[in-house]
């Protein structure tokens, strides 16, 4: 399909959704469909697949291609992809498994020692759970202070703490878990912050290596959605060596994973310089500042061509 054939194809961006991301998700689905008309797009229309009528409208609609710029739960884990899979409309982003699996950050995990990609020590549990005293002395002993407790499934910083004594671990474990989700506990691997946008299919290649530098205790919500140039460091700084390893790391999450159209993996790197990675995200957040189109504009590739690339990706899976 040539560029003029591909820019007549209806478009439908999904966005919205239940999730605690859902405000984002409008962000980026707005500048998503945006960004596709800039790009010369005939047809493009933004759903908030929470509204009643969604459904009605969308299966009446005729789409040749569905853009989801979903986040979290119900379009980040393999809800809407599934969806998508039975109405056999070509999509955006990773299929059912790959979303399902990098969703759940301890399945993740497995796929990550499998590929030879070091993750934080941890332990998941069930929501609701509490530790007695002798259980929290040996997740002390285990995983040391501070450390860090998180939903299995969820994104942008959401029901995250760092846990700096004993007495925290118990309000963060019942706040991670208050939506319903597992729970994940792991060591706090001290560091550089730095992610590693991906594009591609079978054959993934690295975006320039984005550092992330903040004053506050972790990448909470608040740092994440102040403005991008507060934070984003491009490209990070690392020596060649470890630059190298951090985007081959990347590159490997992708295709354990099964990743396609793009990812977008975050990692510590110690002060030993070995890369450590925390998380991969299959739809990384997409407004025009986020930090995978920021790390495309440094490569030379703006919103639109970003945009229409996940486009012609989509038509290759």
């Amino acid at each position: 399909m040539d560029a003029e054939q591909l820019k007549t194809l209806r478009m439908a961006v999904l966005a919205g959704g239940w999730s605690d991301e859902r405000d984002i998700s409008m962000q980026s689905g707005t500048q998503c469909r945006q960004a596709l008309l800039d790009a010369g797009f005939a047809q493009v229309d933004l759903y908030d697949i929470a509204e009643k009528d969604f459904l009605q409208r969308f299966v009446v609609g005729g789409y040749d291609v569905a853009f989801p710029a979903l986040h979290g739960r119900y379009g980040e884990d393999g809800c809407i992809q599934g969806f998508l899979e039975t109405l056999h409309i070509p999509y955006a982003f990773s299929g059912v498994l790959a979303s399902a699996v990098a969703t759940e950050k301890e399945f993740a995990k497995a796929v990550y020692r499998s590929a030879g990609i070091r993750a934080p020590r941890g332990f998941d549990m069930r929501p609701g759970t509490v530790l007695t005293e002798e259980q929290v002395d040996a997740v002390i002993q285990n995983l040391g202070l501070p450390l860090f407790v998180k939903p299995c499934g969820n994104g942008s910083s959401f029901g995250i703490s760092r846990v700096n004594g004993r007495e925290e671990l118990a309000a963060a474990i019942e706040l991670a878990g208050s939506a319903g989700q597992r729970v994940l506990v792991e060591e706090c691997i001290e560091g550089t912050e730095i992610t590693v946008p991906v594009i591609g299919n079978d054959e993934p290649e690295a975006l320039p290596v984005v550092e992330i530098a903040y004053d506050a205790e972790f990448y909470d919500l608040k740092v994440k959605y102040e403005p991008s140039a507060l934070h984003h460091i491009i490209p990070a700084r690392l020596s060649p060596e470890v630059y190298a390893l951090a985007q081959d790391m990347a590159c490997r999450a992708h295709k354990a994973l099964g990743c396609r159209g793009c990812s977008r993996s975050d990692f510590i790197v110690t002060a030993a310089g070995e890369p450590i990675i925390l998380e991969t995200n299959t739809i990384p957040g997409m407004t025009a500042s986020s930090l995978l189109p920021d790390s495309a504009r440094h490569a030379g590739i703006e919103f639109p061509q970003l945009c229409t690339r996940f486009v012609e990706l989509a038509l290759e899976a």
